[in-house]
Formats: C-alpha cells, sequence, structure tokens
C-alpha cells in the first residue's frame, strides 16, 4: 500500500529530483516506474439476522477450535520428538530432528480431509476457510522465527479465547457472491446490497463507498456485537496529486497533537481525557460483578463499547489531519519516534539506607497517557499510506536533540520540559515545538542531498 516509500526516505542517491540554483526549496518526486498494482482494503458493515448471526458466530468458534489443536499438535509434536530427544542440545542433531518429527503447514493442510471425515460439524464450513485458520498459525510461527532470529521478544503463539480470535477469511472468490460493489449512480449515501455466504447464509452489506479494483479476498471480522465484512482489493496505480511547492516538517507532541514549521498548530483532541469519567464508572461497575455472571458479561461489553468509541474518534482525527497534510505539502518530514521507550515507567530511587525516594512516577503516568491517547505511531502511517497514493514523499529523521536545537544558529538550547518558548542568543524567539518543526524540516532537507528545484516548465 506503500508503493513510493522506501524505509526511512523515498529518495535515494539515484532518484532523479530537480533542484534550482537558489538552494533548498520545495522539491517534485517521481512516481516510481515499477509500481503497477496496489493493495486496498475497504470495510463495511454487515446487517444479518438473528440465525445468521448465531451461524457466523458458530463457524468463528469452529475456526477458533481448530487454531487451537493445530497450534496445540505442532507445541506437542516439537515436546515429544525434539525437545526430550538426547541429542537436543547440539545444534545440528536439534535442526535435523526438527525438520523430519516436527509437524509443518503443509503436514497439516493436508489432515484437514481426515480432520471433516471425523468431525461433520467441519464439513458446514467452506474448504477455504479452514485452509486459510491453518495459514494464520503458520503466519504467527514465521513471526515468532524471525523475531528469535533478530533478537527481539519472541511471543510464542498463543492459545486464543473467544475475546480475541475475532475473524476468519475466504482467501479467494471461492464460497461467498457480493451482488454489487458501486452504488447506484442516482442514489446517495449508503445502500443495502445481498453477500451471500455459502453454507452460512445472505447478510445485508452497508455499501457506503463504491469499491474498485479486483476483489482478492473477504474477511468476516466481528467487533463487539457488530460484525464487517473487509474486501481487499487490487487496484491499478493511483493518479498522483498536483504537484505542490510546500514542504513541511512536524513535530509531535501533548500540548498540541501536532506543530508545523510554517506556525501552525494541529490541536490534541485528547479523547481518553474526555471519556476518562464515564470509563472509569464502567470499570468499576464492571469491578463489582461476579465472575462468570451474565451481569459481568454485559458490564464488559459496556467497556468494550466506549473504548472502540474512542478508538474510532482517534483514527477519524487521525485520517482527516493526515488527508489535509498530504494534500497542501509535497515533502513532509517526520521524527521517527520511538513510543514504547517513551513511555516507559520510571526507574525507582533509592538512598543510601535503601528507602525509596520520590521519582515522579505520577507524573510520568500522566504524560504517558497522553502520549498513547495521541496515537501518534497510527498517525504517521497514515501519513506514509496517504502520501504513496497521493505521490507525495515522507521522510523519517533522528528525533534525537531536536527540541534543543536552534533552527536560526544550529546552536544546542537546553531546556525543560516545561519552558514552551524557545529562546537563544542569537534572537531566535519562537514556541519550541515550532522551532523543533523548523529543525526537522531542516534535517529532512539534509537528506535529500540530490536533484535540483522544478521549476512550473518541468513539473
Amino acid at each position: 500500500m506503500e508503493p513510493w516509500h522506501t524505509g526511512k526516505s523515498s529518495l535515494n542517491k539515484n532518484s532523479p529530483v530537480e533542484r534550482s540554483s537558489s538552494g533548498w526549496g520545495p522539491l517534485r518526486v517521481p512516481l516510481s516506474t515499477t509500481c503497477i498494482m496496489s493493495i486496498k482494503a475497504y470495510k463495511y458493515r454487515l446487517s444479518a439476522s438473528t440465525g445468521t448471526t448465531q451461524k457466523l458466530q458458530w463457524v468463528l468458534d469452529r475456526c477458533r477450535e481448530l487454531y487451537n489443536a493445530a497450534l496445540t499438535e505442532r507445541r506437542d509434536a516439537y515436546d515429544m520428538h525434539v525437545k526430550r530427544h538426547p541429542g537436543y542440545y547440539d545444534e545440528e542433531t536439534r535442526k535435523r530432528l526438527t525438520r523430519e518429527l516436527t509437524i509443518d503447514y503443509y503436514g497439516q493442510k493436508c489432515d484437514l480431509v481426515e480432520v471433516k471425515a471425523l468431525r461433520s460439524e467441519y464439513q458446514e464450513i467452506a474448504s477455504h476457510v479452514l485452509q486459510d485458520v491453518i495459514l494464520r498459525l503458520k503466519r504467527a510461527f514465521d513471526g515468532f522465527f524471525r523475531r528469535v532470529q533478530q533478537g527481539e521478544q519472541p511471543g510464542y503463539p498463543r492459545i486464543q479465547g473467544k475475546a480475541r480470535y475475532d475473524s476468519f477469511c475466504y482467501p479467494d472468490g471461492a464460497g461467498w457472491k457480493l451482488e454489487a460493489k458501486e452504488r447506484p449512480a442516482a442514489k446517495k449515501g449508503s445502500v443495502r446490497v445481498n453477500l451471500h455466504l455459502s453454507k452460512i447464509g445472505t447478510v445485508k452489506l452497508h455499501l457506503h463507498r463504491n469499491m474498485e479494483g479486483t476483489i482478492k479476498t473477504l474477511t468476516i471480522k466481528r467487533e463487539g456485537d457488530y460484525w464487517y465484512a473487509v474486501f481487499t482489493c487490487e487496484i491499478d496505480k493511483p493518479e498522483p496529486l498536483p504537484v505542490s511547492y510546500e514542504d513541511v516538517g512536524i513535530d509531535l507532541g501533548v500540548t498540541h497533537f501536532a506543530a508545523l514549521s510554517n506556525g501552525e498548530f494541529l490541536d490534541h483532541p485528547r479523547y481518553v481525557r474526555k471519556a476518562e469519567k464515564q470509563l472509569a464508572q464502567a470499570q468499576q461497575a464492571l469491578s463489582r460483578k461476579k465472575c462468570g455472571s451474565h451481569r459481568r458479561k454485559r458490564a464488559g461489553k459496556r467497556v468494550g463499547q466506549i473504548h472502540r468509541k474512542i478508538a474510532r474518534q482517534r483514527r477519524d482525527f487521525h485520517h482527516k489531519a493526515a488527508r489535509k497534510l498530504v494534500n497542501r505539502y509535497q515533502v513532509i518530514v517526520l521524527e521517527e519516534l520511538q513510543t514504547q521507550n517513551l513511555t516507559k515507567r520510571p526507574k525507582p530511587k533509592q538512598d543510601e539506607n535503601g528507602r525509596y525516594l520520590p521519582n515522579r512516577a505520577a507524573a510520568k503516568a500522566g504524560l504517558n497517557k497522553s502520549i498513547l491517547d495521541a496515537g501518534w505511531y497510527t498517525f504517521t502511517r497514515i501519513v506514509s499510506a496517504k502520501a504513496a497514493w497521493a505521490g507525495r514523499t515522507i521522510i523519517f529523521v533522528d528525533p534525537s536533540s531536536t527540541s534543543q536545537t536552534c533552527p536560526n544558529c544550529g546552536a544546542i538550547r537546553k531546556k525543560t520540559l516545561d519552558e514552551r518558548l524557545h529562546s537563544c542568543e542569537c534572537g531566535c524567539e519562537l514556541d519550541r515545538d515550532t522551532a523543533a518543526a523548523r529543525v526537522i524540516l531542516a534535517l529532512g532537507h539534509k537528506q535529500l542531498l540530490v536533484g535540483t528545484r522544478p521549476t512550473r516548465e518541468t513539473a
């Protein structure tokens, strides 16, 4: 989905970018000639009868049961045949036993025939849906082995509970049929069309926007009490937006959601803070309910509804803000922030006698909540995707010392978090976040060391 974005900068030393002799300025980024097709997902709300909804949940439960059984089979095969072998601690022997005696994706895929013969209920589910369950488990193990090799936290695939396993997929065009993927030209708003699912039934789909390209997969997803259909489509290379002659550096923060290098600000909506009282009441009501009771399940659904509303509000804000930036600017420079490191709890402090000293943990907890409420990482991903579709350039720079550097003279001016004004001996006085955004833009321009600035004739 990001055909023009490669790594920290979508330009490299061989990119034919143009620049004038007047120095750095707005740049025109050429489109990649190798990108032919792109992938885009469309998500629609489903409206089904009570019986069809129960059938959807039944299929989802059977898929989850198959996933957990396949995971258990893989784990037990490794424990029995490899881990308990006398030569387990010899690397060559362990690798050979893993290849020869463990169960892999293709073996489990072939075993589906036997599973359907022993369990008649699985004959009521499309074969490709069951095969995709095994493929999902394979991808989980592939990710586990990749993280082990890269020295990351491995995260061994886990047994999926009812609240965690929430979708099943038709990996091709078999097993389902959509009556229409475009709304009638005379109608506005959402249109209901029929979606036929084999061995399940017909559901109404709220077609609120037209679908483009060729449909490759269909995923049925449950979110709370609602069901959605997610279509993955293959689309031709989109037309880029007209060339813009403005660049921007963006400093993401919590006082303002984003400060732009031209002095403008995007306000922080603070959706978690606004719903904090309502969420606290719902969580307190949940804690008072008896475990396993129907009332506790209803209280849990209420908490989930509030969290989903906050997530939808935040996602809507991210999309709208990203769209405005991409429509206006040609080059967008952002910091490569590590949110996981920024939201770590402070280390405890002790005196000589071993007594714990104040470490401002409460204040850091409030700051962490504001950072997570902003959703910086999700926003940068959305901006990158929209910029790729529009033919814009996204650059990520090192965030080190960007808020301590003067954008005018480059001197380091140390500031605490309480200081919101940048004042330097060179005479530069700016809002702290605006100054950081200008430094970020300058760092982005330094990464674009090739090419010339376009004129209106060459653009």
